[in-house]
């Protein structure tokens, strides 16, 4: 029997466990996270008013609980007290390392580091009760906010900063997260790219979400949306359509609303400037124009937006897994095919799936066939992997080495926890937000059907 551990219970390492039990019955497959709960971005990363997205959690769902599929949370691997890839490899024939992209890029202006000053990522992770976020007070003393980006993320912060406690009550949004965003003073939200609206990375139905937000009027600089001198007929379908739905926010007649979206393009941030209490209090952009070769270029014109919360997001970025090779350049491992490579060769039995292999591309569906991919190496690699001996289980080396998994039963646990927390707060399940919360609701509820 081929025993294979995935690290990551994510999109793409659900596929490939799939993938792997799958195509092959004679594999079994343990699925390591180091949160005591399962299905990463799509709990973590995914705004808690989009609740199509969100079911896709039943689908992973579905490859956890299959019965040559085992989840075993509150396992770290690398980094300080976590078990050492070195170790985790001679626990099992394969290791597959799904870990995605956790860090994410920074603008390198001046001021970057002020006092409201954030990445999109960590406003996501707060208001998402991922329990290694804190409350920081994003919106403490905010009216002006600026978000720096134009992709879906981007989108999505802009809309959870003006969405009204009425349409984020119904949803798992963490309770404190919900009370900070429904006592909150922001009025008004700019979302700023430095490229033109034709480059701008969002989709069509995640923008057109923002013109129907209640009490909010979207406007569009109708300059900016001529500058760029790409024919929109030559275009893709996803930002001709874009084009279409910015066009007809510029033709509608101003709205009274008390909060405002402005969606700005050819501007690039050169500096946060420092404003009242020590705290950003404003962004200065030079604009910019296309150069001819597909980017752009600043004209030394300038122009200082009002904020007090400023929002980076401009990309996510895979960081060093400790025993692991790493390509600082690309954010990613150096893999054939999935296989790791160490010094210019496969190393036998590492694989890598996800955004830590190709980089953060592509929607929640690009990991199917980067996962099969991967599988596949590894299948055609098992006759050899299998020579050598590996533990029958490796929970209790895991146990002996001072780590309690957590198992289904204890994500059931938590399950239960949040629906019971959100019953007594008169909504439907509510996240738990805390480490100390999540391990207490997994250790006390009644077994599950299958243990480690």
């Amino acid at each position: 029997m081929l025993r294979v551990a995935v690290v990551g219970s994510g999109p793409s390492g659900c596929y490939t466990a799939q993938s792997l039990v799958q195509l092959d019955p004679g594999v079994r497959v343990d699925v390591l996270d180091r949160l005591p709960c399962p299905y990463g971005l799509v709990r973590y990363g995914v705004a808690p008013d989009h609740e199509k997205i969100k079911s896709l959690q039943g689908s992973l769902r579905t490859v956890l609980e299959h019965e040559r599929v085992r989840f075993l949370g509150g396992v770290r691997v690398g980094g300080p007290g976590g078990l050492p890839p070195v170790r985790l490899r001679e626990l099992y024939h394969a290791v597959v390392y799904c870990v995605g992209a956790a860090g994410d890029r920074g603008l390198g202006v001046p001021g970057e580091e002020l006092p409201g000053s954030w990445s999109a990522t960590e406003f996501v992770a707060w208001y998402s009760a991922h329990p290694d976020a804190a409350d920081a007070g994003f919106l403490r003393g905010v009216r002006s906010a600026v978000v720096i980006g134009v992709g879906n993320v981007a989108v999505d912060v802009t809309r959870m900063l003006l969405r009204g406690s009425a349409e984020l009550r119904p949803t798992d949004i963490p309770q404190a997260a919900l009370d900070e965003l429904s006592a909150s003073a922001v009025r008004e939200v700019h979302m700023v790219g430095r490229r033109g609206p034709a480059q701008a990375r969002f989709t069509t139905k995640e923008l057109r979400e923002l013109g129907v937000l209640p009490g909010t009027e979207v406007s569009v600089d109708r300059g900016e949306l001529t500058l760029d001198p790409v024919d929109p007929r030559t275009l893709p379908a996803v930002p001709r359509r874009n084009l279409e739905v910015l066009r007809g926010w510029v033709e509608r007649p101003p709205a009274a609303a008390g909060r405002r979206i402005r969606l700005r393009f050819f501007l690039r941030p050169v500096a946060l400037l420092e404003g009242a209490g020590g705290r950003v209090g404003a962004v200065r952009f030079e604009r910019t124009a296309p150069d001819g070769l597909g980017g752009v270029r600043g004209i030394g014109r300038f122009e200082d937006v009002p904020a007090q919360l400023v929002l980076r997001s401009v990309g996510y970025r895979g960081v060093p897994l400790e025993g692991l090779p790493f390509d600082a350049a690309t954010g990613t491992v150096p893999h054939l095919a999935g296989r790791v490579v160490r010094d210019g060769v496969p190393s036998p039995g590492e694989y890598v799936a996800g955004w830590i292999k190709r980089g953060p591309s592509g929607v929640i569906g690009s990991n199917r066939p980067c996962a099969k991919e991967t599988a596949l190496s590894l299948l055609a690699d098992a006759p050899a992997l299998e020579h050598r001996t590996v533990p029958e289980d490796a929970v209790p080396v895991l146990r002996a080495a001072g780590v309690e998994p957590v198992p289904w039963s204890g994500w059931l646990s938590i399950e239960r926890a949040e629906a019971a927390l959100g019953a007594g707060l008169g909504r439907g399940a509510v996240k738990l937000a805390d480490w100390e919360a999540l391990l207490g609701a997994a250790q006390s509820g009644p077994a599950g059907r299958r243990e480690p």
